[in-house]
């Protein structure tokens, strides 16, 4: 009588196959996530890189980090000449992470050392999310997360504007929110205390996820992580950026202070306050659009407060919009509350809820691809960012002519060119006397032993088209006035660019 084994497990051919002894077994296939890293980093390397060939990254911002990160490469305080005679960086924000680049930039020393790290930093912020997103929703779901979070334009916007510290953030919030959105509670504030060390208004997001902790969580850990936030973020402003400070005081408070007559007043009105003038509520919306405001129904969205909160009150200007790095962080924590509020749907087979889930990830990618025309990942698109201009290359030739190791009075887009390897300020000399952007004032009188000045500023998303910090007019008559007062003779002058030296050099 012949007995039949019934089997009650299927059984893949593939574990049926013998591992022989002195063969390898072939690699498996990438890790989706990491394979989303490689490509956006291509793809942010890429923009930053040819932006900065082309003249258009300016000494405001990515010139002075660069002489931060030199002066650390160099195991020097991080002071920027770009901001002022002897002015400590710690002094301006505190965010001694930067210190972290000194090793890598004493290698590389360059502005693209620093754009590199960027790049680098944002693409890894995919790594957690895409992962989170493939276990909980399925692959297919985290190719679109990953899509819709890499091309964002929050990361557009960062990317396309020179090199910020808040880089470091974006990895580090993906992470913690990643693990609170798994109820990883010790390891969501480990990934998060590194926050403290990047910006001082980021103790302030660790706060909120600190909250997020203890009311999804252990208590007691979640009160911690508040007590640390909130602590960091009045040590930094109160103690130690005063500190380092010339002023001895925070100066960017004054954009959060309130400019009402009275503390009632401002709170009664700081509602209104936060959605005036259009600018703000637009930026709101566009901050959740991403994720076709499927966020809004997960409580990690709450985790954006604080950064939203003090940019809605600012009365600074560019905080309100969408240009700049200041959304950048946010992209993290919204992407992390799209994949929690989806999760419910994944977890089930009923049809509609498969839909749904379908439906809102489809959303996403398709507000991500509208956008995408209207921020800064378009310029790789352009003619424009693929070609050299004349003017460019005049700029590089009187570039070449500066020795090494000289200091430079320089414009604004010409001063990252130099920092590497010149002592560079800004020309005209701006003028930071106790007001921040306080332009008013004679300039003090110009020292450097080169001068270099381009009246002919190149289109650079997302400062407007002209002359900074002065008036064209204004920045022709302290160019003359080199010439005829201070001593310094015409070396060249050619396509919009002059370059000056002083007479007193051999």
């Amino acid at each position: 009588m012949r007995t039949k084994l019934n089997v009650g497990v299927a059984l893949d051919p593939r574990s049926l196959l013998v591992h022989r002894p002195g063969r390898r077994r072939p690699p498996g296939p990438l890790p989706l996530q990491w394979g989303w890293a490689g490509a956006l980093f291509l793809l942010y390397v890429t923009l930053s890189a040819r932006r900065h060939a082309l003249l258009r990254s300016t000494g405001y911002d990515l010139g002075i980090f660069e002489q931060a990160v030199r002066a650390y490469s160099e195991l020097r305080a991080p002071v920027a000449p770009l901001k002022g005679e002897g002015f400590n960086l710690l002094g301006d924000h505190f965010h001694p992470v930067l210190a972290v680049l000194g090793p890598f930039y004493r290698l590389w020393p360059s502005p693209y050392c620093l754009l590199t790290a960027q790049a680098a930093l944002l693409a890894l912020g995919v790594v957690p999310l895409a992962r989170w997103a493939s276990r909980a929703l399925g692959r297919p779901a985290a190719h679109a997360v990953a899509f819709a979070y890499g091309a964002s334009w929050g990361i557009a916007s960062a990317v396309a504007f020179d090199f910020h510290e808040a880089a470091f953030a974006v990895p580090l919030l993906a992470f913690a929110v990643t693990a609170a959105g798994n109820r990883r509670w010790r390891s969501a504030a480990a990934w998060g205390l590194p926050l403290l060390l990047v910006k001082e208004d980021l103790g302030l997001t660790l706060a909120a996820l600190g909250a997020y902790i203890a009311l999804k969580g252990p208590v007691r850990l979640g009160i911690a992580t508040v007590g640390a936030g909130v602590l960091g973020t009045l040590l930094a402003t109160k103690v130690l950026v005063p500190a380092f400070s010339s002023a001895g005081a925070y100066a960017y408070g004054q954009y959060v202070a309130g400019s009402r007559s009275s503390l009632l007043a401002t709170l009664a009105l700081a509602p209104l306050d936060a959605l005036r003038p259009d600018t703000k509520p637009i930026t709101l919306v566009l901050v959740f659009a991403v994720t076709a405001f499927v966020a809004l129904r997960s409580p990690l969205a709450l985790i954006a407060v604080p950064t939203l909160g003090w940019r809605m009150l600012s009365q600074h200007d560019y905080h309100w919009g969408t240009a700049f790095h200041y959304s950048v962080v946010l992209m993290p924590i919204v992407f992390a509350a799209l994949i929690d509020a989806l999760t419910p749907y994944a977890r089930t087979a009923h049809p509609l809820a498969r839909r749904h889930l379908r439906a809102s990830l489809a959303a996403s990618v398709a507000v991500t691809l509208v956008l995408l025309p209207s921020f800064p990942f378009a310029l790789l698109a352009q003619r424009a960012t693929w070609s050299t201009s004349r003017h460019v290359e005049t700029a590089r030739d009187l570039l070449r002519r500066i020795p090494d190791g000289a200091t430079v009075a320089a414009s604004n887009r010409l001063a990252p060119q130099l920092t590497s390897r010149c002592t560079v300020v800004l020309f005209p000399s701006y003028p930071i006397p106790g007001k921040l952007y306080e332009a008013s004032g004679r300039p003090p009188p110009p020292t450097a032993d080169w001068i270099i000045h381009d009246r002919t500023p190149a289109e650079s998303w997302p400062l407007p088209k002209g002359h900074w910090p002065y008036p064209p007019d204004r920045q022709q008559a302290e160019l003359a006035a080199a010439q005829r007062k201070y001593d310094y003779e015409l070396v060249a002058a050619r396509d919009g660019l002059t370059l000056l030296r002083h007479r007193r050099l051999p």
